[in-house]
């Protein structure tokens, strides 16, 4: 009856109908035209291994359904994969017979069955919430086109199919209104709070006061945070050796273009609020920007510490490697002298930064957590300048505080290799 009742019996359907098209069909096809009896202890282990593999995916898959526009079909793969080769390594380890041409005709066809069924679902489906009146639902839900809004004129528990009542949990409702919501989720129908609602929806945090939030829940996880620098050094000092070749080619076209160094050092603020010096490929001829404006809020500094559209300081080359973000590499280096992440908000010049500070709220905040050289922000809106784009970005990055995980950091290195290919807000 309910929509959070019918998610359920989604996910039955969505697993059903991918093991039916991802362990059958290659059992046929292995007693067909391979001759391989199906009803054979090993073959029995493999198909029983395959089915928990696709299972195995589809809830990796589901897990990204925690952020917004993570579901996609760029998703779909590398929970798959995730999952099929976590299969194979216990087959190696424990050294299981497998058939390797049946392991990927099952990871193929529950790759596409799965599609299928995510393609047809969303062209089917909307999500759809019932809106208690009163407090500030009617400006928060305004601009939020993902969802459709149903504002009730009753207070009596909704009979339509809907994912949800969504209401301003701060307001001081009626007794009758409240009696409603507490109806509510005795029926089985979630009741989000709109602050939390909008969030899931947006992938932004709107902050504007303290008191309105948390405070806990913009504390990251400490233990994944050291995890995470381990990983991150690992990664970098692999990625340094088998990319130097890239590396130095790109440093040479660099230096046969335009004249200057090929490698461009700017202050910016980092973790904590301690400077550093971020390195990068050289965009812009040599000299259109200062590299150490010392935290100078000079105005003239601040604009030349912007890129803007179309900005004729870029060279041709220059234009390419912001497209493909390949001038971001050199920021490995960052990454093992411990002043990065990977995956952070970004860091800003010092003239911005103070500039930023003074104009936003709790704008610092954001330096709770290593900069990165990919973010939530980035992939979710592309690059900014005016103080209204900067203020949206604010909360993407204080989205990523709040969600710091794997699992967000995962989405966030898939919408980057997207972005590389496509050049989504480069500038």
């Amino acid at each position: 009856m309910i929509g959070f009742n019918r998610a359920r019996l989604r996910l039955r359907y969505q697993v059903l109908a991918t093991l039916i098209a991802a362990v059958p069909l290659p059992i046929i096809f292995q007693e067909l035209v391979r001759g391989v009896d199906p009803t054979t202890s090993e073959q029995i282990t493999i198909n029983i291994s395959l089915m928990l593999a696709i299972v195995g995916g589809i809830l990796v898959y589901r897990r990204f359904d925690d952020f917004p526009g993570a579901r996609s079909i760029g998703s779909i793969i590398p929970s798959f994969i995730a999952s099929y080769s976590c299969l194979i390594l216990v087959f190696f380890f424990i050294r299981l017979d497998y058939s390797g041409w049946q392991f990927v005709w099952s990871f193929v066809l529950s790759v596409l069955g799965f599609a299928w069924i995510q393609i047809y679902i969303g062209r089917n489906y909307s999500m759809t919430f019932a809106v208690v009146p009163g407090g500030r639902v009617s400006e928060q839900i305004a601009d939020v086109s993902q969802a459709n809004w149903v504002m009730l004129q009753q207070p009596e528990v909704p009979t339509e199919t809907i994912n949800g009542v969504v209401a301003d949990l701060r307001h001081d409702h009626s007794p009758h209104w409240e009696r409603m919501m507490a109806d509510c989720a005795l029926a089985g129908v979630p009741v989000f709070h709109l602050k939390d609602a909008v969030e899931r929806l947006t992938g932004r945090v709107d902050i504007e006061h303290l008191s309105e939030n948390s405070l806990g829940s913009l504390n990251p996880d400490r233990t994944y945070i050291k995890f995470k620098a381990v990983i991150d050094w690992i990664v970098a000092a692999i990625t340094l050796v088998v990319a130097s070749p890239i590396l130095v080619g790109i440093a040479v076209l660099i230096r046969l273009e335009s004249p200057g160094p090929a490698l461009f050092r700017q202050r910016r603020m980092g973790f904590r609020g301690t400077p550093f010096y971020v390195i990068k490929f050289r965009t812009m001829r040599h000299g259109a920007v200062a590299t150490d404006l010392n935290g100078d809020t000079d105005d003239a500094l601040r604009v030349a510490s912007m890129t803007l559209q179309d900005d004729p300081r870029i060279t041709r080359l220059g234009g390419f490697l912001r497209r493909t973000r390949l001038d971001e590499l050199p920021q490995i280096l960052n990454i093992l002298k411990n002043d990065m992440s990977w995956i952070g908000p970004r860091p800003e010049a010092l003239p911005l930064t103070r500039w930023y500070e003074g104009q936003l709220p709790f704008y610092h905040y954001r330096h709770i957590l290593k900069p990165g050289i990919t973010g939530w922000a980035q992939v979710s809106q592309g690059h900014v300048a005016g103080i209204d784009e900067v203020r949206e970005k604010l909360r993407y990055d204080f989205y990523y505080v709040k969600n710091f995980s794997p699992w967000l950091d995962t989405l966030i290195i898939l919408k980057t290799i997207a972005i590389i290919f496509t050049g989504f807000g480069a500038r």
